[in-house]
């Protein structure tokens, strides 16, 4: 049993001891422990916070502990049921909450579960808030309401609804075109709630040509739910039939979106972000933003539409600071996860679906073709398991001297950027591990660069 207590929230396994999976006990200890925060430092006067859920098995069973706990802990609940990510976010500012739980694991294969925990803004709980609960769950130093003070529960299944509109009005959307175009569009959903939300977005887009994969919502995970390549054969396989003009596939909780070509080939999940920014741009010119592990080629789209790259440190909440301080227009991972501030702060499938099936209306150019247009990069990813003998501190620091007669980045790790690829390494949040991703345009380069800086790092720490 695994259970992992992060600034972002808490995941793990579901069952084991107290302590060691994702059980009942740790759900209400770490949900009383998250309303203890909000409620000493919420903003608003609402007493109102949104839980939704992706379909996964555990899901019912997580959903009533952390409602009951809620609700003990005073706070009125808004239950959205099963919803994206995107969606609770969304549903937090629309109903201007206090904060919000997603019950998702993301792409963690079935057995997992987890608890995202949201601010009043309907965005992740920066490093210093989550810190915070983290500490309130140790010391266990929250206070239950008395009987007249318990919160009230509210059952509202119409966010789904509300999340599509809220993407067919975004200015860059053009609903008229996708219906001129015609297109079929396959989808995998992996059998969670994309298979609720993403149908009934393509209907409203004007899509009536559908392939439908793994849409039943029943959390049992047809293959490994992340959207990586290996894993998504079978509509690779549809497509190669000729039965689609293109291919989404998203995971479990609808926030990173994978394209798949006419030809079956894979798009490239790196390039979800890198297209949908190409046509944002172009449009709406300004500054983007993805973290330090994401392909160099969003930074020369940026170039090319005279405009300012940052990057940022990994993580999603890193991400939309960067975005917030540069004032970017749009940004993201590498991961497909596509950040649309127009819409909201926060990774959207459905918004990266509406605004590429636009792009692809309006270049009336082949999702292969399209492919072609951007820069040719491969990344190599690799890693390296700690012991506790390894000072990474130390290691950093001399990969950084060793290499500052090139561009070096030391906001999260060390990046090293080469004249014709680059290298980052980073201590892993979540594992005993550090993490070697490098990219160029080779992989056969990317691959020399990773086994370079490997070679080093063993020297530095005497392994």
């Amino acid at each position: 049993m695994t259970l992992i207590k992060s600034i972002s929230g808490i995941r793990g396994t579901i069952g084991g001891r107290v302590g060691d999976g994702l059980n009942p006990v740790d759900i209400a200890r770490f949900t009383a422990a998250y309303a203890t925060y909000i409620k000493a430092n919420k903003t608003t006067d609402s007493k109102n916070i949104v839980v939704g859920r992706d379909a996964r098995i555990s899901g019912e069973m997580v959903n009533q502990l952390v409602i009951g706990t809620l609700l003990g802990m005073g706070f009125d609940v808004v239950n959205i049921g099963l919803a994206t990510t995107p969606t609770t976010e969304l549903a937090v500012t629309m109903e201007n909450a206090a904060g919000g739980i997603i019950l998702t694991a993301s792409h963690n294969p079935k057995q997992w579960n987890a608890l995202k925990l949201l601010n009043e803004r309907g965005e992740f709980l920066d490093a210093k808030a989550g810190e915070s609960v983290l500490q309130i769950a140790a010391e266990e130093s929250f206070v239950f309401a008395d009987v007249d003070e318990l919160g009230k529960l509210t059952v509202d299944d119409s966010y789904n609804e509300k999340h599509i509109q809220s993407v067919l009005s975004l200015d860059l959307v053009d609903v008229e075109a996708i219906i001129a175009a015609d297109f079929k569009v396959a989808i995998d959903c992996v059998n969670s709630v994309g298979g609720i939300v993403l149908p009934e977005l393509l209907n409203a887009l004007g899509v009536t040509k559908i392939e439908e994969l793994y849409c039943e919502p029943n959390g049992q995970f047809p293959h490994n739910p992340e959207p990586l390549p290996e894993n998504l054969t079978a509509i690779s396989d549809l497509m190669k039939q000729g039965r689609a003009d293109v291919g989404f596939v998203v995971d479990p909780d609808v926030d990173r979106l994978a394209i798949i070509s006419e030809d079956g080939s894979m798009f490239g999940e790196e390039y979800t972000l890198v297209s949908i920014a190409d046509y944002v741009l172009q449009y709406t010119p300004g500054n983007t933003v993805s973290n330090l592990s994401s392909t160099r080629a969003l930074r020369d789209v940026t170039n090319k539409h005279n405009c300012t790259y940052t990057a940022a440190a990994v993580g999603e909440v890193n991400v939309v600071t960067a975005m917030k301080v540069t004032n970017a227009v749009i940004g993201g991972e590498g991961n497909g996860g596509v950040i649309y501030p127009a819409s909201h702060y926060g990774r959207d499938a459905l918004v990266g679906i509406a605004l590429f099936l636009t792009m692809m209306a309006k270049t009336k150019m082949k999702v292969s073709e399209l492919r072609k247009t951007y820069p040719e990069y491969y990344i190599s990813k690799n890693k390296i398991e700690l012991t506790p003998a390894i000072d990474v501190d130390n290691v950093l620091k001399v990969i950084k001297e060793n290499h500052k007669q090139y561009d070096v980045n030391d906001i999260d790790g060390v990046k090293i950027d080469f004249p014709t690829g680059w290298v980052h390494l980073r201590k892993s949040n979540t594992e005993p591990i550090i993490r070697i991703y490098s990219e160029a345009g080779s992989y056969d380069e990317a691959d020399s660069f990773a086994k370079d800086i490997i070679k080093q790092i063993k020297e530095i720490a005497g392994i």
